[in-house]
């Protein structure tokens, strides 16, 4: 994500670590620029040997990487646990902004996180007030030139790396059209936008609301049964037209970062007017997600971060993949078919404790798209390794070995 395993690297060097990193790519390779970088350029069949290597010679103790569903990522971690090597997995917060997620083992539908509301409570109980939080800034013109360096470094170094290959299903050139694309109809998009927006606030509806998550999303091919956004859009389209009272609307919402490769404003269109409900269907292109939430009757989500954000609001959720926060008393546990007449509430109480655990055991405070938030990650990852809670490691001398991820061209 940018530069913050070279921000990290460098505070960990500094704190007395011996830190390593394994450059995948020239966007990894870009981003590092520090002593002890390590250049794979082999296969991906030929990596876990290597990864064997290279803990055994450099005597690594414990293992970084972003995201947990990479395939070069899920090898590590299996030879890693193998290895009785303890890994921690950054990825974006279970609860956002602010907050950025580091949990040892796996992350989401790989969490060790139970799904018990009773133990939430007990543990929380046990636990101090949460300190005082300050939001940090986030830019997305930061994130989006990062992204494009990274992918450009990507492109005109692939001779180099030659078995090197993208997790996501584009080449960055095809999703690099897909941006241009929608940069040129931005304005026309903000436009539409302004008039869904403006019918919802005149003729104030019923309605549920569904954030379509990217299409890229490991989250959604590993921890979900659907294929992709496709599959999902279409399931709930279908639910919606055959069981949704018939006053009550519908909005999907895009996804901020989606790449434009697919126009899901007119795929949205075309499942409703297959199902017969073309004049209860509203396509939001833009906009703050958190009013349309507020406002909502309920929100439909396969396993997205936007779900917390609607517990948050004290709006009904229902989680039709794998999510951490797909809890009972928190979120909906029936079917579908159901929700649209009977969401239900969500119990405050339980998500209140589910979210201070959270806080104690998998988030740091920060994010990754402006100075001050990669330093307050830094501080906090820096605390948890001093405290050991829960980034234990051997000695103050211990060795990491970082992974870097690939990230998209622009940027929630």
């Amino acid at each position: 994500m940018g530069p913050l395993f070279r921000r990290l690297g460098q505070a960990l060097s500094r704190a007395g670590y011996g830190v390593h990193k394994v450059n995948f790519n020239g966007g990894d390779r870009l981003f590092w620029r520090l002593p002890n970088g390590i250049e794979y350029r082999g296969s991906a069949e030929g990596w876990p040997e290597a990864l064997r290597r290279i803990i055994a010679e450099r005597q690594i103790t414990d293992v970084v990487l972003f995201g947990d569903c990479r395939p070069l990522h899920m090898a590590a971690i299996a030879l890693c646990r193998d290895l009785h090597v303890p890994v921690h997995v950054f990825e974006e917060g279970y609860i956002r902004p602010d907050w950025v997620t580091l949990e040892l083992g796996g992350v989401n539908g790989h969490s060790s996180l139970p799904r018990d509301p009773a133990w939430y409570r007990a543990e929380a109980a046990a636990l101090p007030p949460v300190a005082q939080h300050h939001p940090v800034p986030s830019s997305f013109q930061r994130r989006a030139l990062e992204g494009l360096a990274y992918n450009a470094a990507d492109v005109l170094t692939r001779w180099y790396y030659p078995f090197w290959e993208n997790h996501r299903p584009w080449h960055p050139l095809v999703e690099g059209m897909g941006w241009a694309r929608r940069l040129l109809r931005r304005k026309a998009a903000a436009a539409r936008a302004q008039e869904v927006l403006a019918k919802l606030a005149a003729g104030k509806p019923r309605y549920m609301l569904f954030p379509l998550q990217l299409d890229s999303d490991a989250q959604i091919r590993l921890h979900s049964s659907f294929a992709g956004i496709a599959d999902a859009l279409r399931m709930v389209i279908a639910s919606f037209a055959a069981h949704a009272p018939s006053d009550m609307r519908l909005v999907v919402k895009e996804h901020p970062l989606d790449n434009g490769v697919r126009d899901w404003r007119m795929e949205t269109a075309a499942l409703a007017k297959l199902y017969g409900v073309g004049d209860r269907v509203d396509y939001l292109e833009a906009g703050d997600i958190v009013p349309i939430a507020r406002d909502s009757e309920g929100v439909v989500t396969i396993n997205s971060t936007s779900g917390t954000l609607a517990l948050a609001l004290d709006v009904p959720v229902i989680a039709l993949g794998q999510a951490v926060y797909d809890i009972e008393d928190v979120t909906f546990q029936g079917r579908l078919d159901d929700f649209w007449r009977d969401p239900g509430k969500p119990d405050a109480e339980t998500f209140a404790a589910f979210c201070r655990v959270l806080i104690d055991r998998c988030l740091v405070a920060g994010g990754f798209f402006s100075d001050e938030a990669l330093d307050k990650v830094t501080q906090g990852v820096l605390a948890r390794f001093e405290a050991g809670s829960p980034l234990k490691v051997a000695a103050p001398q211990s060795r990491l070995t970082y992974g870097q991820t690939k990230i998209p061209a622009a940027d929630s």
